[in-house]
This record gives structure tokens, sequence and C-alpha cells, in this order.
């Protein structure tokens, strides 16, 4: 990652510089393959060396005629204290903690060994990772869950805009047209790649996989149809209101599993009390909540990105 780093600043050509991160974050995924880490490694190529390559050169579509490297002037002292001394007391804080992969460490007494030996007889799901993100670490997750919702409503208010029907109608993101095999292999490839993602989506109790993974996968399906096709004909078959009110649902289905849990006289997210019988209530507590984390994650990925690539037609369109 230094070098990575090293190497952007380093460079004259943003455009390689983002390349460079994509390349890294591929390589990534395929280092978190090589430690048996598919669930990380699913989101790390989906997100690192897709979805924000593609969010980074829609940014430097908007920025790119007011950017000019312009060599520094003055030596930001205040600046460089506070990443001292920020680093100095992480650095500082680091020392308190055991020493990595040690065997008497807490995590390796306590946490772990119950979430790998009785996983199974509490949660019933042969995937761990699902157990431990669903269920035992369920309000983590409706966390992360609500930061990416809100993360989507950010960008809907920093850069969403309306338009007449006339506007949107005789708006087009430039596609692919003249690209002809590229249109037909992409064809070819989209509705596997969703077929894949409901697979991941459905299949993550058992292996790697959730909502996560699924979500960000059907994202990228829907922005390659983009790519081909043009923004307005992708608009027109997932309608602004749909995935807005998509993402709601998704965090509401999440928030809405734990109230139900409280009122049938459980916890928050205590899937047991879901059913009669409580493993049975956790598998369809975790299909639920894992359903609630793709529909938020896929929609939000298409806000950010709509509106992203909107806003760079919307300069194109003026400058014409």
């Amino acid at each position: 990652m230094v070098l990575t780093v090293f190497i952007i600043n380093r460079s004259t050509d943003l455009l390689a510089s983002i390349m460079l991160t994509g390349i890294f974050s591929l390589l990534s995924a395929g280092f978190f393959v090589l430690m048996d880490a598919v669930d990380v490694a699913f989101t790390e190529a989906a997100v690192g060396a897709g979805i924000s390559t593609i969010l980074m050169l829609a940014t430097m579509s908007l920025i790119g005629q007011h950017y000019e490297r312009r060599p520094t002037r003055h030596l930001p002292l205040f600046a460089v204290a506070i990443v001292l001394v920020t680093g100095s007391l992480l650095v500082y804080g680091t020392m308190d903690m055991p020493v990595f992969g040690k065997a008497d460490t807490p995590v390796q007494q306590h946490v772990a060994p119950r979430y790998l030996n009785q996983s199974m007889d509490e949660i019933g799901v042969p995937n761990v990772v699902t157990s431990v993100l669903a269920s035992y670490r369920g309000f983590d997750t409706f966390g992360e869950t609500v930061v990416i919702f809100t993360a989507g409503l950010g960008v809907l208010a920093l850069l969403g805009y309306r338009r007449n029907k006339q506007q949107e109608s005789n708006h087009a993101m430039p596609a692919m047209s003249s690209h002809k095999i590229l249109r037909v292999i992409g064809s070819l490839l989209i509705p596997p790649i969703m077929l894949f993602a409901l697979y991941v989506q459905f299949h993550g109790d058992f292996g790697p996989g959730g909502g996560f993974q699924a979500g960000v996968i059907f994202a990228a399906a829907i922005i390659l149809h983009s790519m081909l096709f043009g923004l307005s004909k992708t608009r027109q078959i997932f309608k602004d209101r749909s995935i807005y009110l998509a993402a709601g649902a998704g965090v509401l289905l999440y928030g809405g599993v734990g109230v139900v849990s409280m009122f049938k006289g459980g916890n928050f997210l205590d899937y047991n009390v879901l059913l009669s019988d409580a493993v049975s209530g956790q598998h369809i507590g975790i299909l639920l909540v894992e359903l609630g984390v793709g529909l938020t994650v896929a929609t939000v990925m298409l806000i950010v990105f709509f509106n992203f690539s909107a806003r760079v037609d919307h300069q194109q369109e003026e400058k014409s």
C-alpha cells in the first residue's frame, strides 16, 4: 500500500494513478483468496478494483477541467505536525496490544473458540463468517448498513438535482455504441453476473458470500449495462424512485427483524424467538437481514454511480 501511494504521489498522470489503485485492489483480492478469505476477496474485487475505479474516473471527469498541477509554495507545518502527533499516538497505542498470532491472547482463548466450536449448534449455519456477521455481531453489521445508507443520502444531498422530463429524455451517458464486440459480450455476461449475485446472496450461509458481496456484484452488473448501453437506458429500467425506496427498505428490513424479535419476547436481533425452533429462527433471521444488507448495498452503489455520472454528463451538456 505504501508503494502504491508513493507511485501515485510521484506520478504526473492521474489516470495512471487511478489504474494503479485498481490493480492494487485486484492483487489484494488475490491475496485474500490465497488466505482463504473468499468473502473479503469478493468485496475487494467488486468494490476496490471495480466500482471504486469507475467512481474515481467519474470524479476526475468532474474536476479534470479545473485540475492543474502547481508547485507547492509553502510548507504546511501545522498539518505535518498533526500527522506526526496522530501517528505517534497510534503507534504508542499498538505497543500495548498482544503479539500478532500469539496463541494465549484473549481473542484466541475465548471469542474465536466459541465461534468455531459452538456456532454450528447455536446458529446452524456452516459458514462461520456469516454466523459472526449476521448473528453474533448483528448489531455491528446493522450499524454498517446504516452507515452505507447514510452515505447514499449524503451523495444525494451533495450531488442530487432535478431535471424536467425533456432534459431527462435527451440526457444520455456516452455509451460504447461503436464497440459492438464489447456490447455483445456484455449482453452475454450481465445475466450470469446477476444470477451469480443471487447465488451469493442466498447461498452465503453455506459458502462464501452474503449481502455485502451480493450487493456490490449486482450493482456492478447494472453499472456495466450503463457503460455499454448508456446511462439513460439503464435509468429507464431502474427508476430513481425505485432505487431510493429499495435503499430505505433494506435498512427497514434489517431493523424490522430486530423489532419483531423484541415483540416476540426476545432481545433486539435475537433470531431464536422468531420461530419455535431456535436454529430455524436463526436461519430465517439471517436470511432476512442479509437480504436487507444486499438491497441497501446494491442501491447505494447505484445512487453514487448514477449521481456522479449524471453530473459528468450535465457539465458536458452545459459546454455544448
